[in-house]
């Protein structure tokens, strides 16, 4: 029994002089590699120590023995935030700068397609009906003048200001196909009213009004979903970071150096836990932007075909001139159906010019050849402007939720071994489960711990400006424009366009995915992120969705006279 007791002890004391020696070896380990990498992000080495001491003081790394001092810890959260905000641009760089450059050379395509529209329209009505048209020509500059002001964001009723067009035009031409007679304002304001039931211009008001709005209406709706896209992606990539998740990074990316370990990669499973946690509310926004993206390509497809509004624009002089001829062609008839109806005018006491007018008219109009018309806008035509966009488009599908995969691909920021990585511990296998996507699946992650009862009020405030785009974009679709959207009941808005016609189609549901708000008010640390997200209906950069988006379009009746 004695002699049992002898072996115990002695078996004891070498367990605790093994013990002692290794915590010696320990204890005396260099930290050169972790000075040389800490060195290499830009901090100084001073108060830096040479051999591993004891980690009692650290607050986020393992405290047994290390190499950091509390300071190195601090310097090391800091720079793990940074780093963290870093990813999330990079990774995000190539998506946010689709969005900035298809808006800029789709408006730039669309304001250059219109000016050469115009240049069109004036050298050939120059040259067919001479001064005529010049003592006439600011009716069709004043309709170039609306269909800009429209498309960049103005307060233009489309069929209205077509319809208006049209009635000035018609004064303007029976005062000159009857120029033997004096006509008042309010004679001639007679003869408009006659504009739908005569027809003098045939059919060409109607087909034109009805390519024109849902063209116009799918190409300002598409522009505009483009800026939306591409604010909404540069407010979610600035990503605001809690100090829950910046712990969780330094643990994950620097507590390696402080167990003297700086080049040792976190474990690929380890990472996804980590990034899910901290980009939660951004995953959030996923799914309405997967159904932003997915009206952006309907509406881009319509661009593609029945509201191609470069098929449109093009030939507009074409089918002006076609209406004044037909004009010209029925003007006894018209004249005297307005007489009839308006009462017999008074004689000017002038008579017709030598050359008649009705001479001017019937000349040959001549449109440009193909050879004569002008370079296609911007260098390029929709057609070949939309293909690219759309294949764009799809790659950005997801992208907020597949962002903690794209950060924390293998090779890249996670090591592929998963024996040979950092598990948030030491150097081995992790073996927790990875929690899915989304803040409300936050609940049990183990790295992060994530608030779920407080979303992201910035985050919230994108997914409504997505859900608004979307639902003009639906209206678009089907050739409808939306004047006011009330965002607290997307089934009621009201707007008028061109409606739905020649095959158009409205099987096109879209529904709603946000999740109740719970307690949405933020913490102290968020409020610089809430305050830049309020930006979002006052900032000048989005001056014409917020004008397209959120204020009614009246119905404006221009001045023709």
């Amino acid at each position: 029994m004695y002699a049992m007791w002898r072996l115990q002890v002695a078996l004891c004391t070498l367990s605790v002089l093994l013990s002692l020696s290794s915590a010696g070896e320990s204890k005396a380990r260099s930290c050169s590699e972790v000075r040389q990498a800490y060195n290499v992000q830009g901090f100084s080495l001073v108060n830096v120590p040479h051999q591993e001491i004891s980690g009692e003081h650290l607050r986020v790394c393992p405290q047994g023995y290390t190499c950091c001092t509390s300071e190195m810890e601090d310097k090391l959260n800091q720079q793990s935030k940074l780093e963290f905000e870093n990813l999330v641009e990079e990774n995000s760089h190539n998506m946010r700068t689709t969005f900035v450059s298809r808006h800029k050379k789709f408006d730039e395509f669309f304001l250059e397609l219109l000016d050469n529209s115009e240049k069109s329209l004036n050298s050939m009505f120059t040259r067919t009906y001479g001064k005529l048209y010049m003592q006439n020509s600011e009716v069709f500059q004043d309709l170039f003048t609306e269909l800009k002001r429209y498309y960049t964001g103005g307060n233009v009723n489309l069929e209205e200001m077509l319809n208006d067009f049209w009635s000035r035009l018609l004064e303007r031409m029976f005062q000159l196909l009857n120029s033997q007679y004096h006509f008042t304002d309010d004679y001639l304001e007679c003869v408009s009213k006659y504009t739908d039931q005569l027809k003098p211009f045939g059919d060409v008001p109607r087909k034109l009004k009805a390519q024109v709005t849902r063209a116009f209406i799918a190409a300002r709706t598409f522009v505009q979903g483009l800026m939306v896209g591409r604010e909404v992606a540069n407010r979610v990539a600035k990503v605001n970071v809690v100090p829950a998740c910046v712990r969780a990074l330094t643990k994950m990316l620097y507590c390696p150096y402080c167990r003297g370990m700086p080049g040792l990669k976190p474990c690929h499973n380890y990472c996804h836990n980590v990034m899910r946690g901290c980009l939660a509310n951004q995953a959030d926004l996923d799914a309405e932007w997967n159904l932003f993206i997915d009206a952006m390509l309907l509406v881009a497809a319509r661009l593609e075909g029945p509201f191609n509004i470069e098929a449109v624009i093009e030939p507009v002089d074409i089918k002006i001139s076609e209406a004044i001829m037909t004009m010209q062609d029925n003007s006894m008839q018209v004249s005297a159906k307005v007489f009839q109806g308006c009462g017999q005018p008074k004689p000017s006491g002038i008579g017709r010019s030598a050359r008649g007018i009705s001479d001017v008219f019937s000349t040959r109009f001549r449109p440009y050849t193909p050879e004569e018309r002008p370079t296609t806008a911007a260098g390029t035509s929709l057609d070949r402007l939309v293909i690219d966009i759309k294949e764009k488009l799809k790659e950005s599908k997801r992208f907020w939720s597949n962002l903690p995969d794209d950060i924390c691909a293998k090779g890249k920021l996670a090591e592929s071994d998963e024996e040979q990585c950092w598990n948030s511990h030491t150097k081995g296998r992790y073996f927790p489960e990875v929690v899915k996507e989304g803040l409300t699946n936050q609940v049990n992650n183990p790295e992060v711990d994530v608030d779920i009862t407080r979303p992201d009020t910035l985050i919230r405030q994108q997914i409504m400006a997505l859900r608004v785009m979307t639902n003009k974009l639906k209206n678009a679709y089907n050739g409808n424009d939306i004047y006011f959207q009330d965002s607290s009941d997307e089934g009621s808005s009201s707007g008028s366009g061109s409606g739905c016609s020649d095959g158009c189609t409205t099987e096109f549901v879209f529904v709603g995915t946000e999740a109740p708000v719970i307690g949405a008010d933020r913490s102290d640390e968020r409020a610089a992120a809430a305050a830049a997200g309020k930006s979002l209906s006052r900032g000048p950069s989005l001056m014409l969705v917020i004008v397209a988006l959120t204020l009614p379009l009246w119905a404006m009746k221009t001045q023709w006279r």
